[in-house]
């Protein structure tokens, strides 16, 4: 399957999943991210991840149905 990649950058240590989502463009709302994390959408570096405020850090993989993102910290 090919997935279109999208890379964001960001300028501290690390971003909670739900503000990421909303941060690259990928929801509009927090709350929409919310529920996409918890209807088990999101993978985390390969494993499905239920926890809005899990920390993302530089060189994880968050994976949204057909995106994937790579974080990039400046």
């Amino acid at each position: 399957m090919n997935y279109k990649q999208l890379k964001v950058n960001i300028k501290t240590e690390y971003i909670k999943l739900d503000s990421l989502l909303k941060y690259a463009g990928i929801v509009e709302t927090g709350g929409i991210g919310k529920e996409i994390i918890a209807e088990e959408r999101i993978k985390f570096n390969g494993e499905i991840c239920t926890q809005r405020g899990k920390k993302v850090r530089k060189g994880d993989h968050v994976q949204i149905d057909e995106i994937e993102t790579e974080i990039t910290v400046e």
